[in-house]
């Protein structure tokens, strides 16, 4: 009796707690549950508008600057006025005169923000462009004058400096990168002169392009008028992703498509100007263009990405063994989709780094280890200079072709450095007069080939045809300026 009474009481907690244990895994999921809840809506709120942006304009205001420059501009000095001596308005004239040629003083405003406690300021170049006196003024309405550290004319971003006892309430720069469209933004600066303004808006579009080479621009609505030029673009948590500097406008003010300078791109140059004053980029040594459907089809290539080579200057390229046509499609580890994308991750790699570059040669990709040099100005880059195969003629796809020699470069007024096969003729009725090819052009490479003679020429097109291929690439030189052509070629 005894133990089977134990047992009916063993068997009655054993009972008792399942209950409670289901109960407890009930409220774990309910928890679980609960938590997932929250943790979306949070970030569904932090993508959200706010209430109000206020908190965020108190947190940044300090760091936004107000800019204005000076400069002394001479009056053009053009025909004088005559009046005859005794006349009412002789001394109007001669006042008038007098003040001819004499120098005045011209103003000009914008915006910028500081980045550092002891006194750095960023603000576009084009703002305090010539200035001879740029004066800063802060939120609480102190002015200081500022020092120029150094300019990048390239992306237009200048560094400035003032000089203060105390530490200044100043704000970083954000990863631009992360920055999607859609996303809210917040403008401040000194539009139209009126001081200290904000406004917000959306990330209307990524990585726009402009004029220049390393242009990387985030497009947004929020207003930005003339004197936001140099002031920050915020994010939600304060940080800097972007520097104010066009807008595009029938009418010079604001329609909603204005422009910041990424700070992915703004923040190197920032650094390099505060270290050395200038900026240095990286430098290849190489004249690129982006690789069409036609070229790609030549090549043997799946889709049209990576950027191909027109020239190989003396320098890092030509040193680490990059050739002419050779189609850079990864560098430093990133993907290249065009040529503008190269400039850009190259200008931003630092000067003597030894970087990996993979190439697409010959229909397989090779890894060359590029060490970069500094950029030179453009006039001290020299191309290859190599004697030619003696002359020869043939007529092939249409073009009779001729190796160069010096009876050619002095009837075609060729530079001495000029290397491949020049164009006596075209057929009118052919492919390359379709394409434009003309008497006097250079075809310098094939299928991704220097071509110095006829032979190797002829070697090409019948490489392509054993390829399987359609049509030829050539790099075709006219008045030293080169393009890619394709042609179709017989099978």
């Amino acid at each position: 009796m005894y133990r089977s009474s134990q047992n009916n009481r063993q068997t009655q907690v054993i009972a008792a707690t399942q209950p409670n244990e289901r109960l407890r895994r009930m409220f774990a999921v309910q928890v679980l549950v609960f938590l997932l809840i929250v943790a979306q809506a949070t970030v569904a709120f932090a993508r959200s508008a706010p209430d109000s942006f206020a908190d965020l304009v108190d947190q940044v205001s300090p760091s936004v600057v107000n800019i204005t420059t000076q400069t002394k501009v001479a009056t053009p000095v053009g025909p004088q006025g005559i009046v005859p001596d005794g006349s009412p308005f002789q001394d109007l004239f001669r006042d008038f005169n007098n003040r001819r040629g004499t120098p005045r003083n011209s103003s000009a405003l914008g915006s910028g923000f500081v980045i550092s406690a002891d006194g750095y300021i960023v603000t576009n170049n084009h703002v305090i462009e010539d200035a001879d006196e740029i004066t800063v003024e802060f939120f609480d309405g102190t002015e200081r004058v500022a020092t120029l550290i150094g300019r990048d004319k390239n992306v237009d971003i200048a560094l400035l400096k003032v000089e203060t006892e105390n530490d200044l309430d100043y704000v970083a720069f954000g990863d631009s990168d992360v920055a999607r469209v859609g996303d809210w933004v917040m403008a401040m600066g000194n539009p139209l002169g009126q001081g200290f303004s904000v406004s917000v808006g959306i990330i209307s579009a990524r990585n726009r392009e402009l004029s220049g080479a390393y242009d990387d621009f985030i497009q947004t609505d929020a207003a930005i008028n003339r004197g936001n030029s140099g002031g920050p673009l915020f994010n939600m948590q304060g940080d800097v992703i972007g520097v104010n500097t066009a807008i595009l406008s029938p009418n010079g003010g604001s329609i909603g498509i204005g422009f910041s300078m990424a700070s992915k791109v703004v923040g190197p140059v920032v650094d390099q100007l505060k270290e050395y004053g200038e900026v240095r980029r990286g430098w290849l040594g190489v004249n690129i263009g982006n690789v069409t459907d036609d070229i790609a089809e030549a090549l043997g290539m799946d889709t049209p990405t990576g950027a191909i080579i027109r020239d190989v200057f003396d320098g890092p390229a030509k040193d680490a063994g990059l050739q002419s046509m050779d189609v850079i499609v990864k560098f430093d580890g990133q993907t290249v989709k065009d040529s503008g994308e190269l400039v850009r991750l190259v200008g931003a790699a630092p000067v003597g780094k030894s970087v990996e570059t993979v190439v697409l040669r010959d229909g397989d990709e090779t890894v060359i280890n590029v060490v970069l040099g500094q950029r030179p100005d453009p006039d001290a880059m020299a191309q290859n200079n190599a004697e030619p195969e003696p002359a020869e003629t043939s007529t092939i796809l249409g073009m009779e072709l001729s190796a160069i020699d010096q009876a050619m470069r002095e009837q075609f007024n060729l530079p001495a450095e000029v290397e491949g096969l020049i164009i006596m003729s075209v057929d009118p009725d052919s492919n390359a007069a379709e394409k434009g090819l003309a008497p006097g052009d250079i075809v310098t490479d094939a299928a991704q080939k220097p071509v110095r003679s006829v032979a190797d020429f002829e070697a090409q097109v019948d490489a392509t045809k054993e390829a399987g291929r359609q049509s030829l690439l050539l790099l075709v030189r006219r008045d030293s300026q080169p393009r890619f052509v394709v042609l179709p070629i017989d099978n």
